[in-house]
């Protein structure tokens, strides 16, 4: 797998989960470790795309 396509990839996994982390909390009976937990992996998605993008760009 290339880099972009990696890249795409990540990207995409970070709309699902950002998606999903809306949904949550619009839930009441969601629980909030649950969301935090999400939140979290998000975050590392969102590290991991800047990461790449920068090795990409040089």
């Amino acid at each position: 797998m290339s880099l972009s396509s990696h890249l795409v990839e990540l990207k995409k996994k970070h709309v699902t989960l950002s998606d999903e982390v809306e949904y949550a909390q619009r839930a009441p009976s969601t629980d909030g470790l649950q969301i935090a937990e999400m939140k979290k992996q998000k975050l590392k998605l969102k590290e991991e795309i800047e990461r790449l993008s920068s090795v990409e760009l040089t």
